[in-house]
């Protein structure tokens, strides 16, 4: 059903004839007697009868129209905000439960320095941590989740309500990681999310791996064909352990990393890239955030709107209509005692 008001049981709707039963005249309105001419006017009995028949009625009738369920039916509703349509692709792979570097590895003493390498915070629990608060600050983003390593695991398609999304990021710290880190098959299933789904605004998907991988020529091209086709923005968020090379080092390159390896391929795609290398905590904040900064042009969404159920509303006037005439009826025999 369609339109702003409707019921969901309307053949409930023929019992409302019943709310006349007030108006039907019972015994105890027959008194008999010999003449009540020279009585004067009861005004007030009146108008408490009329009050009295009045929310009897009413009672009667706004509980036979809760029972047919009124209410507005579900609805799409367009909507525009800033933002856009995020993929947080995020490397769930044995090595991210590794340690960050900790915040004052640059003041420990060198020939001392790996004795305290792993005092800092998990990878993977440091990124959960401030995916879930860039997810909580973007209200009017559309965001889908999914994990990785040797294959991709879609967790949660694309959304607004940001509870599924954060509970999608809390269940990724269940158990250990698994095994290696394959990026190839991961991009592929989350730009593969975009396809024949309508083109509304700025997208991007989130790349949170602390390793690369040795990509085919075929691999490549159909990374880089379906990112143009998409018109999806990639942002690596690199996070690089003590041991591992750095994304701009030639020694490294030479001998063939396969982080640099990927860094590099990226570096030849025809559609936006950003990479943010993060050592500790400090690096992995300032480079959510500066997603977040860049990444809030103008977003058309449609938002799913549940139905909306007006019985309650019904119920409580009839629930109010009865209260009144119980405690009409307290008074009056009150009275007569």
């Amino acid at each position: 059903m369609s339109g702003a008001f409707a019921f969901d049981r309307p053949w409930m709707l023929l019992l409302l004839p019943l709310a006349l039963l007030p108006l039907w005249p019972t015994g105890r309105d027959a008194l008999q007697f010999a003449s009540v001419a020279w009585l004067p006017a009861d005004t007030a009995g009146r108008i408490a009868s009329l009050l009295w028949t009045g929310f009897a009625m009413l009672a009667l009738a706004a509980l036979v129209v809760a029972l047919a369920e009124p209410g507005r039916p579900q609805t799409v509703v367009q909507r525009t905000g800033r933002g856009a349509e995020i993929i947080v692709l995020m490397d769930r792979s044995r090595s991210m439960d590794d340690h960050m570097l900790p915040s004052n590895w640059h003041e420990l003493d060198p020939n001392d320095r790996l004795t305290h390498l792993d005092s800092g915070p998990p990878k993977a629990q440091m990124a959960r941590d401030l995916l879930a608060k860039f997810v909580a600050q973007r209200a009017d983003d559309r965001f889908s989740l999914m994990f990785f390593s040797t294959r991709p695991l879609r967790v949660v398609p694309f959304t607004q309500h940001d509870a599924v999304v954060q509970a999608g990021i809390a269940a990724g710290g269940v158990g250990p990681g698994l095994a290696d880190t394959e990026v190839g098959p991961a991009l592929l299933a989350a730009i593969g999310q975009f396809d024949h789904r309508e083109y509304t605004g700025s997208r991007i998907i989130l790349l949170v791996s602390d390793g690369g991988s040795d990509l085919s020529e075929a691999t490549r091209e159909r990374i880089s064909n379906a990112l143009m086709r998409n018109r999806v923005a990639l942002y690596w968020i690199y996070l690089r352990r003590y041991s591992s090379p750095k994304l701009d080092d030639p020694a490294a390159a030479q001998a063939g990393a396969p982080e640099i390896s990927l860094h590099r391929f990226f570096q030849t795609l025809h559609t936006p890239y950003r990479v943010y290398q993060a050592e500790e905590p400090e690096d992995l904040a300032k480079a959510v955030a500066d997603v977040g900064r860049e990444q809030n042009s103008p977003l058309d969404f449609s938002e799913l709107v549940p139905r909306t159920s007006y019985a309650p509303w019904f119920m409580r006037m009839a629930a109010l209509s009865c209260l009144i005439l119980l405690l009409y009826r307290a008074l009056s025999l009150r009275r007569w005692q």
